[in-house]
């Protein structure tokens, strides 16, 4: 009865797409501020000109839909502008890790068929030589001279401002003709072999922008800083939430809590994102380039769960921390660790433990469980039993580019399988207990390299730590912790001394066996890589 004569037209269905954010921000406040760089001031509706020049220059140069164009560039205007002129042209935006090795960006640019580079010259030494390399070269390639960026020397035939100038202002604002059309292309950081090419489409981009805007309360009053890479899972998609609020973007090429300080005082900042590490570095930044500011400025951090103390110490500095979790196959966040009236009244230290939760499902995010791997049957809400965290989204990636296998390996039964091993609280909230191959079964047991580590973070002269499991004769493997001291605390902290540490604080037998001093691995978006470490735990015994 309902399908009878009741049709879908253009004028009930709208295909969504976060293109749409900006020119509605255009239209209701085209003399607001959309975007501050530096000494630099554009509104919004420079915002909206700047992209369909940007557009239209594509389109003349034969860019179309499905075409790949792969963007190496800093926090700067020209990649949030490409974040819509390259959709609006329905082509697919790459946005390339920038701390990438030449041999993994061709190989990138090679994988994903890119017709068209724009390049950030500081970062002309790494795609130069990946150029180079390719056997299909781009269609062409554009520099991007920002007036912040270190020198670097023009690989391109054209730059950025010049080619923006090629194109029509008044270019058509185009939406897909399906929702479900590619947008962008983002490569996980792999730790073994070639990266795998994580492709979104509209819908997807769409939705999880307007979860995050919501999630993080994102208004027009909004000043949000990217301290998070925009090259990150496209910002988590906050290249589009800020705009969707018609907020105001603040482009930092660099985190450096010397000019972060600064800077949240100078634009009033209310907003930001970024991973542990750059909580860790704003905590234990030198005194003198700390700065007061009156406002709260809200922090949304990912990745493994900042540790108590770390939620304690920001707090302390006048931010206000809430724990999001995701990966590149869920456009970024997927859970939040939601507010409870109750713990208003926790202290600090129970607090900051619970904050440090994943959390439950964010609103566009249809469904989550923690479940056993083989029988797919969730396991028990008793906060104990340790299953697979699983996701089902219209925020869940198409799948793997050129990678069936992979692709319906990650979304079998219906489900985004995670790859992290959980519990389910009684409340519902999910709590990560590790990565499947990061638990460490010592004697039978299984301990938690998160819990170990959550203990070594609360250790005043610790400033980084990572838990890994070493090859043991006995009980075969046993925990091996690596831990970078603070500056003041190098020769004085001893191995001994942090053992017994964690032994007063937690049970025996979880107790590191083994500490290694020293600066720890990281991959290129600041995730401690656990897989070196582990390698190194092998070698040394």
């Amino acid at each position: 009865m309902y399908d009878r004569d009741l049709d879908r037209t253009p004028a009930n269905f709208v295909p969504l797409s976060p293109i749409s954010f900006l020119e509605r921000a255009a239209n209701l406040y085209p003399d607001r501020v959309a975007i501050i760089h530096g000494a630099r001031r554009i509104t919004y509706g420079e915002f909206l000109k700047r992209v369909r020049r940007f557009a239209s220059a594509l389109a003349k140069r034969g860019i179309g839909k499905g075409d790949t164009v792969s963007v190496m560039a800093l926090n700067t205007p020209a990649l949030l502008e490409a974040h819509y002129a390259v959709p609006m042209v329905g082509a697919v935006l790459n946005a390339i890790n920038t701390r990438l090795d030449p041999a993994t960006v061709a190989f990138i640019l090679t994988h994903g068929e890119a017709k068209a580079v724009f390049t950030d010259r500081e970062l002309n030494p790494i795609m130069g030589p990946a150029l180079e390399q390719l056997d299909r070269k781009p269609d062409f390639v554009v520099d991007i001279d920002d007036a912040e960026a270190a020198e670097g020397e023009f690989v391109g035939e054209i730059e950025y401002e010049a080619f923006l100038e090629q194109g029509d202002p008044d270019h058509p604002i185009t939406l897909p003709a399906d929702e479900w059309d590619s947008l962008c292309l983002n490569y996980t950081s792999g730790t073994t072999g070639n990266p795998k090419g994580v492709v979104y489409h509209h819908r997807g981009a769409y939705l999880n922008a307007l979860s995050n805007a919501m999630t993080f309360n994102l208004t027009r009053e909004s000043v949000y800083l990217w301290t998070l890479p925009m090259f990150h899972c496209n910002g988590w998609t906050y290249t589009w939430a800020v705009t969707a609020a018609c907020g105001t973007h603040v482009c930092l090429r660099k985190v450096d809590p010397a000019k972060i300080f600064p800077m949240i005082a100078e634009h009033g900042v209310t907003h930001m994102c970024g991973a542990p590490i750059v909580l860790t570095m704003l905590i234990h930044a030198p005194g003198e380039q700390k700065r007061t500011f009156p406002q709260r400025v809200e922090v949304a951090t990912g990745g493994a769960a900042p540790p108590s103390a770390v939620i304690s110490k920001m707090e302390n500095m006048g931010f206000n921390v809430t724990h999001l979790y995701g990966m590149t196959e869920c456009y970024g966040p997927a859970t939040v660790c939601a507010w409870q009236d109750d713990w208003d009244d926790m202290e600090l230290e129970a607090r900051a433990a619970r904050m440090a939760r994943q959390g439950t499902n964010m609103v566009a995010v249809a469904g989550y469980r923690v479940a056993d791997e083989e029988s797919f049957e969730d396991v028990p809400r008793d906060g104990k039993t340790v299953g697979m965290l699983m996701l089902r989204s219209n925020t869940v990636m198409k799948g793997y580019l050129k990678n069936p296998e992979a692709t319906r390996e990650a979304l079998r039964n219906g489900w985004l399988s995670t790859g992290d091993l959980a519990v389910m609280h009684p409340d519902g909230y999910v709590e990560i207990k590790d990565r499947a191959k990061d638990i460490i079964i010592s004697g039978g047991e299984n301990i938690s390299s998160l819990e170990v580590e959550e203990v070594l973070y609360k250790h005043p002269d610790i400033v980084e730590a990572a838990v890994v499991a070493a090859p043991h004769e006995k009980w075969g493997e046993t925990p091996v912790a690596y831990v970078t001291p603070k500056p003041e605390a190098v020769g004085r902290l001893t191995a001994d001394a942090v053992i017994d540490y964690c032994k007063e604080h937690m049970a025996r037998f979880k107790a590191p066996t083994r500490i290694v001093f020293g600066p720890l691995p990281k991959t290129s978006t600041g995730k401690i890589q656990k897989f070196v470490l582990r390698e190194q735990a092998k070698e040394t015994g």
